[in-house]
């Protein structure tokens, strides 16, 4: 590992995948913008990072041009219109098969930034995900692992068995070439097309027929209906610093703005991170904020949202009124708390870009679980989500399924600026409902604690979330008289002896302009600068 971020004068793209990455470098080093590069980067991924990058999941886009002008761009998944509850028969049939998928929103999100901010024609920026299709790449080490512990589900589905296993029951090996020519076809009428092939064309028409063949619930019209959406990004400030966060359907955006708000009624001095005090306070603003989270967060095209009232400070002052420095808060003391009652997974992924001019954005998105459904709709190259796991279904749940509604979700691209109001980093990660919590521990040691931004990254992480009440901490997270003097408080604690998250960050370097890429240890992934 390096034990510095990568520094570069112009742009800065930071994934899991070094070919992602660099196609979004070679992007902007043929004149387009971070958004282009972005762009170039997420449908990289679908091909060299199948776990979780992909064409046929969903997620969330937040862009900050240097012009000032910003802009969510919601691309979840949706329900199909045959969606209802109790469809499944089976609890896995929810996260495994034709069945578990929803109807894909990551082509139409991408092509929404494209069309509004890129610079470069659309089939430029394709054309570096289409090439890696076609000619193929080295499987990796961890490819290798992962396609071992899929082959007992993955070997049921001969479109995704033909890809990624030999045989139909070996996992290719590390350094096997990983050659996906039904994707590279997608990709190519994609790019002569536009992106409302994939939900009116050849590939609409094959993913469609695949589903009736095999009992799916997505069809033709649901693809041909599937919007993106445009959204005002949340904007707050943390100690003067303003915040740009995801709006629902996300639920990570507001959870994380409540708990810097709660944060900010306390002072933290420098070189208290990691202290009983600073994670005393984190614990206890990410229990209030995630009850919160749970009462009052859905699709608000189905629940009222008062985001107003959620991100108000003197709101925040009053979910801090009742925070002890001396002892923990019981989460049954502060109130009863809701569950979304879905299914979030770990298997997520993040990227982040920023380019000469000062323009950044900050991704994430997902197939839900590994590989998703596991299921390549035939003739396409598409590996399908399983968010359909995301949804509740118990009627009283605001997260209950119904058709056309977004699953709500954790996933949070975040930007944050100088006290001028200019970009200074961007940042986000995987990890379910440990997204905005992961994001929260990074950006309180940038600001709080003064630290750079690879120790920011690197640095141990906590995780509370009001249910269960207590806090799961990574290796070295609590030493341990912290440890000891947390549970003197009445805090309960979980050492999880796993990793939080796998963030990836950029940011301009101050004084020098430069460009910083940070991608997490935890997972491994590669910052490339030009």
């Amino acid at each position: 590992m390096m034990n510095q971020p990568e520094r570069a004068r112009h742009g800065m793209v930071t994934s899991v995948h070094e070919l992602a990455s660099q196609a979004g470098i070679e992007i902007m080093q043929k004149g387009g913008n971070a958004v282009d590069a972005a762009v170039a980067v997420g449908i990289a991924l679908a091909v060299v990072h199948p776990e979780a990058g992909n064409l046929g999941g969903g997620g969330y886009m937040l862009i900050r041009m240097a012009d000032g002008r910003s802009l969510a761009v919601d691309y979840k998944e949706v329900a199909p219109g045959a969606s209802k509850i109790g469809m499944f028969g089976k609890r896995e049939e929810a996260d495994i098969g034709y069945k578990a998928s929803a109807v894909p929103g990551t082509p139409a999100g991408l092509a929404m930034a494209h069309e509004k901010f890129g610079k470069l024609p659309w089939k430029d920026v394709v054309e570096p995900a289409r090439r890696l299709a076609a000619d193929g790449f080295p499987a990796s080490q961890r490819m290798e692992i992962i396609l071992k512990l899929q082959v007992p589900v993955m070997k049921q589905f001969p479109e995704t068995a033909k890809v990624f296993l030999k045989g139909s029951d070996q996992p290719l090996l590390q350094g096997e070439l990983v050659k996906q020519p039904d994707l590279a076809r997608t990709l190519e009428r994609m790019q002569k097309l536009g992106a409302r092939e994939f939900y009116e064309g050849e590939t609409a028409r094959l993913i469609a027929a695949d589903m009736k063949a095999n009992g799916g619930a997505i069809t033709y019209e649901d693809l041909k209906n599937y919007r993106a959406i445009a959204r005002t990004p949340l904007e707050s400030t943390y100690r003067g610093h303003p915040v740009l966060a995801m709006p629902p359907s996300s639920g990570g955006g507001i959870t994380l703005m409540m708990m810097l708000n709660i944060l900010e009624q306390f002072t933290i001095p420098v070189g208290a991170e990691g202290s009983s005090l600073s994670r005393h306070l984190q614990a206890e603003a990410m229990r209030r904020a995630f009850r919160e989270r749970g009462l009052h967060l859905a699709d608000p095209a189905f629940v009222p949202v008062d985001i107003g009232k959620l991100l108000s400070k003197d709101f925040a002052k009053s979910l801090a009124s009742n925070i002890r420095l001396d002892r923990a808060t019981p989460s049954a003391e502060i109130g009863k708390g809701e569950s979304s009652g879905g299914n979030e997974s770990q298997e997520t992924t993040h990227f982040s870009v920023i380019d000469k001019d000062g323009n950044i954005v900050s991704n994430t998105y997902t197939l839900n679980g590994f590989f998703g459904s596991q299921v390549i709709a035939k003739g396409t190259g598409v590996l399908l989500n399983d968010i359909m796991s995301a949804f509740s279904h118990d009627p009283k749940s605001k997260n209950v399924i119904a058709p056309g509604k977004r699953p709500l979700s954790s996933m949070n691209p975040t930007i944050v600026c100088r006290k001028d109001g200019v970009p200074w980093f961007a940042l986000g990660s995987p990890g379910s409902q440990t997204i905005p919590n992961s994001i929260l521990n990074v950006i309180q040691n940038i600001i709080d604690f003064k630290m750079s931004l690879r120790d920011a990254v690197e640095y141990p992480r906590i995780h509370q979330q009001f249910e269960p009440d207590r806090i799961d901490a990574e290796p070295a997270a609590l030493v341990l008289d912290v440890a000891e003097k947390l549970k003197a408080m009445g805090h309960k604690l979980n050492p999880r002896f796993r990793s939080q998250g796998d963030v990836h960050a950029v940011m301009v370097e101050d004084g020098t302009g430069m460009r910083l890429g940070w991608s997490d240890g935890r997972r491994g992934g590669k910052a490339f600068g030009y």
